[in-house]
Order: C-alpha cells, then sequence, then structure tokens
C-alpha cells in the first residue's frame, strides 16, 4: 500500500469567495500554496479550521502603506505595521519610498529598507515601491533592476517627508522620469495634485492666526486633482509608462482616466477606504485624524465613487496608511500644520465588506478583487497573490459577517493605537489571517510569534486594468 496522502491544512465548509462567485467550499492547503476547492475534501491532515458561517476570501494586497523605516520607526514600523495588517485580513503590502530616512530613491537606501524589514521581521510578505524625484533619473534603471515593484512621484509638494529628501518632480522630471520607468517595463504610481493651484489658494490664508479645516478644504479643491490627472495622462500616452493613480478622491478624475483607458492609455486607479465612509461634513468631528491630501471631499464624491466601483472603473482599493505619532495630530489652531495622513490600515477590509456588500448589495467577489487580485495583478504579483486558486499561494482571511463590534483603541495594533475609524460600528469581523499557509492571526490569540514575511519581486508587472 502507498503512502496516506495527508493535507497540512483544510479550511471546512466556509462559503468560499472566488472570481466567479461564492460557494460553499472546502480549502486544501500543502507547503502554503492552496492545492483544492471542492465541496467536501474527503483527505485527512494535520490541521483543520472550521469555518462553517465564516466567509473564506483571498488576503488583502495593500498597494499603499508607509511603515516608515528605516528612521521613523517610532512612527511605525514593519513589526506594527504588519501586525495591523495581519489582524485586518491583510497578507501582502507594498511599502512607499518617502517617509524613510533616507527615502528608496537610490539602490543603497533600498537595502537598507530590506535590512530592516529582514531584521524586524514582518508577519505577512510585502513588496517595495521606489521614489522618482528631481535628482535621481540616473538611479532608476538600477532600482527596477533591483527589485522595486514601481516607482512613486508626487506633483505637489509632499511636505518633509523623508526628512525633506522626498521632492515634488517638475513637469520635465516627471515626462523624463516616465520614459525611463517605461523602458524597465515598471509602472509610476503618481499622487497628482497640481501644486499651482495649492500654492495660489493657500497662500490666501497665509499670516491668519486660526486656519481650519474649511481652509484647508478650499486650498486643494478638484480642480488641483483634475487638473493634475490631465497632465500625467497626456505623459502616460505620450511616453507609453504604465501609470498608477492613487487615492483619487472623486468620481470625476475616476471618469477621465476611465476615458484615456478606452483610448489605449495603460493605467489604472487606487481609491481610499476614507473616501467611501466619510465626507467633508464629517472633518469638523473627526478633527486632526482625517486631515489628508488629497481631502476628504463631499457626499456626491463618495456616492459618485461607489457608483464608479459598481461599474467597474475603479482597479483597487489601498488604505494608504499614514501613520506619525500623536504630537503631529494635534492642530491648535492651525489645521495646516497638522501631519496629513491617515492610520487606517487594520480596518480596511472590514470597511469595505460593510459598506460595500452589507450597505450598498455588492458582491463580494467585486470586492475582493479590489481588495486583492487588482493589486496583485496590476503589480506583477499574480498569480501566486490576489485569489483563492489552486497553485496560488494560501494567503486566506476568514471573515465573521454577524460579528458586530465597535471599534476601540485597545483593537488597535499600530504602534499608536489612533485611526479615524475609532468608535465605528462594524458588522463583520476578521477572525484568523493565514500567509503562505501559516495561521498569522486569530481574534482569540492575536497577532502569532513568527515574523516570516518574505520580501516579493514582480515577475510580471505593468498588466492594464484587469476590469
Amino acid at each position: 500500500m502507498g503512502e496516506e496522502v495527508r493535507l497540512d491544512v483544510i479550511i471546512k465548509g466556509g462559503e468560499v469567495v472566488l472570481p466567479d462567485g461564492v460557494r460553499v467550499a472546502d480549502v486544501g492547503i500543502q507547503d502554503g500554496v492552496i492545492v483544492a476547492i471542492a465541496p467536501d475534501i474527503q483527505i485527512s491532515s494535520e490541521q483543520t479550521i472550521d469555518a462553517q458561517g465564516l466567509y473564506v476570501m483571498a488576503g488583502a494586497v495593500d498597494a499603499h502603506v508607509h511603515l516608515n523605516e528605516p528612521g521613523l520607526g517610532e512612527w511605525e514600523g514593519f513589526e506594527s505595521g504588519s501586525a495591523a495588517l495581519a489582524a485586518g485580513g491583510c497578507t501582502t503590502f507594498i511599502d512607499m519610498p518617502l517617509n524613510g530616512l533616507p527615502p528608496t530613491v537610490t539602490v543603497e537606501a533600498m537595502n537598507q529598507k530590506l535590512e530592516k524589514a529582514k531584521s524586524a521581521g514582518t508577519y505577512i510578505d510585502y513588496a517595495l515601491w521606489g521614489g522618482l524625484v528631481p535628482d535621481n533619473l540616473d538611479d532608476l534603471e538600477a532600482l527596477a533592476d533591483a527589485g522595486v515593484i514601481g516607482f512613486k512621484a508626487f506633483m505637489s509638494s509632499p511636505g518633509e517627508t523623508g526628512g525633506g529628501c522626498f521632492k515634488q518632480v517638475d513637469d520635465i522630471a516627471l515626462f523624463e522620469g516616465m520614459k525611463v520607468i517605461a523602458g524597465k517595463n515598471k509602472v509610476l504610481a503618481v499622487h497628482a495634485e497640481s501644486e499651482e493651484i495649492i500654492v495660489a489658494l493657500s497662500e490666501k490664508f497665509d499670516g491668519r492666526p486660526k486656519r481650519s479645516v474649511r481652509d484647508f478644504l478650499d486650498s486643494r479643491p478638484l480642480a488641483a486633482e483634475l487638473d493634475a490627472v490631465r497632465r500625467v495622462l497626456l505623459f502616460a500616452e505620450r511616453t507609453e509608462c504604465p501609470l498608477h493613480l492613487v487615492h483619487i478622491s472623486c468620481p470625476q478624475a475616476v471618469d477621465l482616466i476611465w476615458e484615456a483607458k478606452l483610448n489605449g492609455v495603460n493605467v489604472t486607479v487606487e481609491t481610499c477606504p476614507h473616501y467611501l465612509m466619510f465626507t467633508e461634513e464629517d472633518l469638523e468631528r473627526l478633527g486632526p485624524l482625517a486631515k489628508c491630501a488629497r481631502p476628504i471631499r463631499g457626499l456626491r464624491e463618495r456616492e459618485g465613487l461607489w457608483a464608479r466601483i459598481a461599474e467597474g472603473k475603479v482597479d483597487m482599493i489601498a488604505s494608504d496608511h499614514s501613520p506619525c505619532p500623536p504630537s503631529m495630530k494635534l492642530d491648535g489652531d492651525d489645521y495646516f500644520a497638522v501631519w496629513g495622513g491617515i492610520s487606517g490600515a487594520q480596518s480596511t477590509l472590514e470597511l469595505i465588506i460593510d459598506e460595500g456588500h452589507f450597505e450598498r448589495g455588492l458582491p463580494l467577489p467585486l470586492l475582493s478583487k479590489l481588495l486583492s487580485e487588482g493589486p496583485a495583478k496590476r503589480f506583477g504579483l499574480f498569480p501566486r497573490k490576489g485569489r483563492l486558486a489552486i497553485g496560488s499561494d494560501a494567503d486566506i482571511v476568514l471573515v465573521n459577517p454577524d460579528a458586530p463590534y465597535v471599534l476601540r483603541p485597545e483593537h488597535l495594533l499600530y504602534r499608536h493605537r489612533q485611526s479615524v475609524y475609532a468608535g465605528n460600528e462594524f458588522r463583520c469581523r476578521v477572525m484568523l489571517t493565514m500567509s503562505r499557509g501559516k495561521v498569522v492571526y486569530t481574534l482569540d490569540r492575536g497577532i502569532g510569534p513568527a515574523r516570516e514575511g518574505e520580501w516579493q519581486r514582480s515577475k510580471r508587472v505593468s498588466l492594464r486594468s484587469s476590469t
């Protein structure tokens, strides 16, 4: 008689979210990889996880987080940030290049970040963005060859990030950089806001003893976003550079991007949970925790974004997790002086299921595509990441659809337990997160001891939208 076939793990009887629908099935895992998805797997296993009544989903791929190491680990580091992400059902993150000392604009800086990620350890897998700044055009090819997933550039001032070393690009540097990045078959992620418009409008408020939330909103209108989006779409068309537009805050910009897609521009669009959850009417109540750039918009914009999601015109949802010490979120009388970033990565998946599925009736496969498959495909991590399928990594999250709770600071695993979503009631809850077949988080036991996340280098990049 031959040896008995035995799996490492079987997840039994869950509502498995697949690209074509949701069905009750078992998921079999061997050596960190999904080897079977079937109604009733009749094979013994080392571990059996009862998932009856739970959603079984692909782990989220968060393509936009700032974990700030090396140099600014007191804001958020790889250990605490990856723990929070895992608790929120994320199994792969892509770390932005700007809030480190040094920022990731050279191969040497990238290696310093990698060394820190490996020495600190991460609970889940990760990839790294490189930066496009005015003075590193000669470094772009080497960064691409060294393994960055893509590049990030700002069309408006990013402030004092990276000790002031990460600068915005002017149109010449942006255009020339896009030509280099296109030649390396990488993606350029762009923060598209018009610096000229922002500076001109902000000057009205200079010298005032009090600068309010409303003043800040007036200094960064939709026009600043739409002007920059139009410009960078033209550059992408001319350079044939794969373009990714980050944290788009309004449906008008999505429409411009969609039109460009139809005309053959290789572009994808990302929005964030805070634009889908709040409106500018919430900002006075939420205070400095909700300050970000681009700012949160009005009700029309929020509902318009949800409509574009339902129409398949948005490619992915990412957290833009941008933490800082609590002292930097104290505004006094000057909202402009507050650090502009939202801590929220731990809540992304729960919020999108709540607001998208339960509140608006959007199908779970669509939401899973936005959270997992879309970013995995765009940044060359698919098919290992982003989908529950035979042969893919067993990056899996179990979600209880009927576990209402109020998010409290003590639930948060960030270095600083502050979140714009604290105090919100969620209907669903992450119960378990698995990275390459290993359980890294459970609700009852918390985060696990093993920090064995691996650096991911894209195998195929610059794919078009999967919509």
